[in-house]
């Protein structure tokens, strides 16, 4: 049997189809134009920062990998390049970073391009870094001294609690050398030739004898944003033999003092971070100048033990490290 179609009509006579076939007017285009623009704007920025930030993340974790692997390779990091006229900061000529790039690392670790102190641009190296909190951007350092002014080419003299031994130890100032990896990050070096291993009785001690090499990396050269916790980070290596790599990641986060136990509790809630173990709170005084004013002159708790319930925590003014477990100190976390 055949059907009849029939028109269903409205009120004005036109029919459902013909109604279906009226487009949108150029004011309701905009308006939703408008619209996607406004979520758009709004949601951009976090999506590319969230981008980012995982693609640092995956980047600095294969860096690390990389700078552990190939320093575990070599047999001992002291003693590269040539210190002469004296050896004084002021008159010697320096070429003991870029030796131990050019000697030693570049052996156990794949480098495209090698830069002296007065040539860091050309390593893709930033003149300005921002530190992590916040402050206005610095010029990236030029020497060991320029990182942290606690490596001052005076006599480190340490002398353990209830001790009669002293240790001397003689620090010297060295210039700063840059390469980039063949994965495409810039990185500046620091180098202390006269490292040396533990040298204290284990429970006080400087720190500033044990730092081999510290490395400030970039992951993406000049682009940007060149910030301390971004694109920007660091690596240190103690020890000459049997040697320590820590990379660690603080978090803008000032937590006050408090007892350790308080401390690990306010970083455990803070983003879900942690205290830094001994190594890497030593790391994090070598490169105080790059995480701002809110880290100077404070004791940060650390996450190792000295013994049951006592603590071994770092002075970012001096460099000077030691257990303790009663004073409440302050707090800085780092990501996991």
């Amino acid at each position: 049997m055949k059907r009849k179609i029939v028109n269903i009509c409205t009120g004005g006579g036109r029919s459902f189809l013909s109604r279906l076939s009226v487009g949108f007017t150029m004011a309701e285009i905009l308006l939703s134009l408008t619209i996607i623009g406004v979520v758009a704007a709004i949601t951009l920025p976090s999506l590319t920062g969230n981008i980012n930030e995982r693609t640092w993340n995956t980047q600095r974790k294969a860096l690390y990998a990389r700078f552990s692997q190939a320093i575990a390779l070599m047999p001992a990091l002291n003693g590269y390049g040539t210190l002469t006229e004296g050896n004084s900061s002021a008159s010697a000529v320096d070429t003991a970073t870029e030796t131990f790039v050019t000697a030693g690392l570049s052996k156990v670790l794949k480098i495209n391009n090698i830069c002296d102190s007065e040539h860091l641009a050309d390593c893709g190296i930033p003149a300005k870094i921002s530190p992590l909190g916040g402050e206005s951007p610095i010029s990236v350092p030029l020497s060991l001294v320029g990182l942290n002014s606690m490596f001052n080419g005076s006599t480190v003299i340490k002398k353990p609690d209830g001790g009669s031994t002293t240790y001397i130890y003689s620090q010297i100032d060295t210039k700063a050398a840059a390469f980039e990896t063949v994965n495409g990050e810039s990185v500046v070096t620091y180098y202390n030739p006269y490292c040396v291993s533990d040298m204290d009785d284990g429970t006080f001690s400087y720190t500033q004898p044990k730092m081999c090499v510290n490395f400030i990396y970039d992951l993406n050269g000049s682009k940007g944003p060149n910030t301390v916790g971004k694109d920007i980070g660091f690596i240190t290596v103690l020890f000459p033999t049997d040697s320590i790599v820590v990379a660690p990641l603080p978090v803008n986060f000032n937590g006050g003092k408090g007892a350790h136990e308080n401390a690990v509790v306010k970083c455990r809630t803070y983003e879900n971070s942690r205290l830094p173990n001994i190594h890497e709170a030593m790391s994090m005084f070598y490169n105080r100048s790059l995480l701002g004013g809110g880290w100077s002159y404070l004791a940060i708790w650390t996450g190792t033990a000295y013994s049951s319930g006592v603590y071994w925590r770092q002075n970012m003014n001096t460099g000077h490290c030691a257990p303790s477990n009663t004073t409440e100190w302050d707090v800085r976390c780092i990501k996991r």
